[in-house]
């Protein structure tokens, strides 16, 4: 009798959250009995518990098995092997023949077809981008139920003039962790208290990816696979429609777009906006009949590119923004009284057949819009007063060979030059690449490319600036005629296989360091015991083929030094594995610099890096520092919350790196045995929170301008409470790009060509230059602003401050920078800096003082 007493009042517990079919569906709706229900596969009833991602594909199998409306497939896989799975959803009759439909879509787009009338409008069902605002991936179990099994006059008209690509998590990584984490704290009796465990994460949240990245800002950049993934199916199909669904504040309501309407970024066509108001016309109606709260035209933006919800505006689609207030588990207490998980999705679910009411119904001005869209980019592209843009090529193979990668994915064609090119004072060699506005990815090219430093709105959600080419470190300008330009035939491919002649035994080995996977071969090499050095300044050696000349930085394997009977062998899959060239050197006397023998041939050893999280440092920027030295350089970093630094022998790495964050929670004892760990030879490294860091424990011999001082630089006087706003979006920098003079001769910056460098800013943190000699490797310009928007109080505040310092302390080094050097990934240019400072950090001496 008691045994089942508590299991009914389990039972009962469970039943405050757990909600049938008939809570989130209209009364009448009439589902096929032959299609399994989300809660006969899972066990449970949607909103009961957080679904996992393995069950979410599960049951996303079954549908397709049992369906005859759905294909299942799996477009990639994440970092942590998870499948990412699209359904593809239409009427029975018109599967067989999708890729018929699907080429006939695409080719409206390219004038090959003027048929529209009676062809299905694309929408694509994005879900739960961050993973802890998993009410979308949930809403997404019913949404497939609903296509699979709904019966009747609307779900025919639906299928029959829709094509619904169905993407159920955009980040399964990210889900899989917050389903644990909130199903794992959840008790038989619900708490709604705010403050408990389950409603607040453990550093780093579930929001990101595998490697803490936000994946909603990946669309543009496609570093991670998922993106990579996903937008190689965007392209197959090009959707009308694509929708984005995400989480905000448990204390809000629900959002929609249109965003704030100054806020869309110039390139968009205004018929977007038109349409986006359309389509939210439909929400409206039918959170109206559900009494849900819900606002526009507020918060959020349609500028940056690289987002779900604006990287369909600028290939001729339509997207649209949700956000849901998250109970951020089962159910939470908020200014709107309980919200329970349940609620969320269900408004999640209403947004979403609302959205297929708006596409049957604006089908056929979507279609032509979009038509419209693609058509006329070449005539736009002629109206323009330049042809498009030259980029300079360079001897680092690898960055450009992955930023024309990056352009190919997008849909963009370059094209090498085949003679030099003289373009606004420069010449621009047969190494270099066209990239013409007029193609169909005509407003893609032109956002890329773009230096805008002026808008209506200077207000940004997200970034203002970024412009790709700057953050490769890629020269480029404006072609303004075609006079003089000859280009390939084809676009450029990467088809070509580079081999390289076999090594045999000499005097010495040497390879450049100009490739950007350099680092990581030459740490492969250290891994496996070959012995080398650095070359701190240039030098001519002989070789087999005559004389060969080598530039700072460059690495020497002499032969003397080696232990390993395999070296030799182990060069020659190194140099055909990361496609870097391999000389050999016969003598290790030069006719031109330091011998081979030379005190200025530094040693190189294998860096071990300790890498600094936890609780008060950016889960994003210690995320970005991990994904760079593990993709690019080919080291494992220890990762270590601050709270656990104590419990560590120090003495066991090479190297502490400090990326942005708050470190004022380190203890007395932590930040004195740290400085005795430089004073004794140990590198470290800190940027933005970093290197306030190290400035405030007086290891970084540098003063800076804090927030609030560059700040108080603006006149507030005869300002209204109206003028908050405007004030607060004037006193930040949203994301913009700056330019800094650099040290050509400094260890550093090895690798560098070009005397000035690109950095990516988004705060108005500010180290001062130093007075000492040698220190201030990076300096802004006189006019540092390059692309995006700073106010110009910023602008003056910037020119000529410190980008980066680098100095002696004891036997170490500190290194301190003002900006994120391997931001969101894709910052090839300023990430060389800090590989850089892990081979080469300990072979300069500068007082700081």
């Amino acid at each position: 009798m008691r045994f089942m007493l508590a299991v009914m009042m389990v039972l009962a517990s469970f039943s405050s959250v757990a909600k049938p079919l008939s809570y989130y569906f209209e009364q009448d709706t009439q589902f096929d009995p032959t299609i399994p229900t989300p809660e006969e596969v899972l066990g449970y009833q949607v909103g009961e518990w957080h679904v996992r991602h393995d069950q979410l594909v599960r049951y996303m199998e079954v549908l397709a098995d049992k369906s005859d409306r759905i294909n299942f497939e799996i477009i990639g896989r994440t970092h942590e092997q998870r499948p990412l799975v699209m359904l593809t959803i239409t009427a029975a009759n018109q599967l067989p023949n999708i890729e018929q439909t699907r080429q006939a879509h695409l080719a409206r787009l390219s004038n090959k077809s003027s048929k529209t009338k009676d062809q299905p409008a694309v929408v694509w069902m994005g879900y739960s981008v961050h993973g802890n605002e998993s009410s979308g991936s949930n809403a997404s179990l019913l949404v497939a139920y609903y296509l699979a099994a709904a019966q009747g006059a609307e779900i025919d008209q639906l299928l029959n003039n829709t094509v619904i690509l169905l993407d159920p998590s955009l980040n399964p990584d990210g889900l899989a962790r917050f389903a644990n984490w909130a199903n794992s704290n959840r008790g038989m009796n619900l708490s709604s208290d705010p403050k408990t465990r389950e409603h607040v994460e453990n550093w780093p949240s579930s929001r990101t990816n595998h490697y803490w990245f936000d994946l909603n800002r990946d669309w543009l950049l496609l570093q991670h696979p998922e993106s990579r993934a996903r937008i190689a199916k965007f392209h197959q199909w090009k959707p009308n429609i694509l929708t984005d669904f995400h989480e905000m504040g448990p204390n809000s309501s629900y959002f929609f777009q249109p965003g704030i309407p100054s806020r869309k970024h110039p390139i968009t066509p205004d018929e977007n906006v038109t349409l986006t108001k359309a389509i939210a016309n439909y929400h409206a109606k039918t959170l109206d009949e559900n009494n849900a709260l819900y606002f526009t035209e507020e918060s959020f933006d349609d500028f940056y590119y690289g987002k779900g919800s604006t990287y369909p505006d600028v290939n001729g689609g339509v997207g649209i923004l949700f956000e849901q207030a998250s109970s951020r588990g089962h159910i939470q207490e908020t200014i709107n009284g309980p919200l329970s998980f349940a609620f969320t999705i269900k408004n999640q679910l209403l947004t979403s057949l609302s959205t297929f009411n708006a596409a049957i119904d604006n089908r056929q001005a979507l279609l032509d819009y979009q038509a419209k869209f693609y058509n006329q980019a070449n005539d736009l592209a002629n109206d323009e007063n330049y042809e498009g843009y030259v980029v300079e090529g360079a001897s680092d193979n690898t960055r450009i060979k992955h930023f024309l990668e990056l352009l190919k994915q997008h849909q963009i064609n370059a094209y090498p030059l085949t003679k030099p090119l003289k373009a606004n004072g420069k010449i621009f060699t047969t190494n270099s690449y066209f990239v013409p506005l007029a193609q169909p990815q005509y407003r893609l090219v032109k956002a890329i490319f773009s230096e805008q430093k002026n808008f209506a709105d200077n207000t940004f959600y997200d970034v203002s600036g970024w412009t790709l080419a700057h953050a490769f470190n890629l020269p480029f300008t404006r072609a303004k005629s075609n006079w003089g330009l000859n280009i390939a035939d084809a676009a450029w491919n990467n088809s070509l296989e580079t081999s390289f002649s076999e090594l045999k035994n000499g005097y010495a080995f040497a390879f450049a360091w100009d490739d950007y996977l350099a680092p990581k071969m030459l740490n492969s090499l250290l891994q496996q015991g070959i012995k080398a050095r650095v070359a701190l300044s240039s030098l001519t050696a002989k070789s087999t083929s005559g004389e060969v000349s080598f530039e700072p930085g460059s690495i020497i394997i002499p032969t003397g030094l080696q232990t390993n009977i395999n070296w030799v062998a182990q060069l020659n899959k190194a140099q055909n594995e990361f496609g870097i060239a391999i000389k050999p050197i016969t003598s290790g006397l030069t006719s031109k610099g330091a011998d081979l023998g030379s005190r200025s041939m530094a040693v190189v050893s294998a860096p071990k890096v300790l890498l600094i999280g936890g609780q008060g440092a950016s889960q994003y920027e210690v995320g970005e520092v991990w994904y760079y030295l593990d993709r690019f350089v080919g080291v494992a970093p220890t990762i270590v919350e601050m709270n656990r630094l104590g419990s560590l022998e120090l003495s066991n790495y090479s190297h502490i790196l400090l990326a942005h964050g708050n470190y004022s929670s380190l203890s007395d004892a932590d930040k004195v045995a740290i400085k005795s760990w430089v004073r004794k030879g140990g590198v470290i490294w800190g940027h933005k929170g970093g290197a306030k860091f190290l400035a405030d424990q007086q290891l970084l011999k540098a003063s800076y301008l804090s927030r609030q001082d560059v700040a108080s630089a603006f006149k507030t006087t005869g300002l209204s409470y109206g003028d908050k706003d405007h004030l607060a979006g004037r006193q930040r920098i949203a994301g913009a790009i700056f330019n800094t003079n650099i040290d050509l001769t400094h260890p550093l910056t090895f690798s560098l060509k070009r005397n000035t460098l690109p950095v990516f800013k988004n705060s108005t943190w500010l180290l001062e230059a130093s007075d000492a000699p040698f220190v201030n490797v990076l300096t802004y310009t006189k006019t540092p602003l390059l692309a995006g928007f700073a106010d110009a109080v910023n602008v003056e505040q910037v020119a000529g401050g410190a980008g980066l310092i680098a100095h002696s302390y004891g036997r170490g080094t500190v290194i301190g920078m003002t900006d994120d050097p391997v931001f969101r990934g894709y910052w090839y240019g300023t990430s060389r800096l800090l590989s850089n400072a892990l081979f080469f950090g300990h072979t300069f001496r500068a007082n700081g003082e």
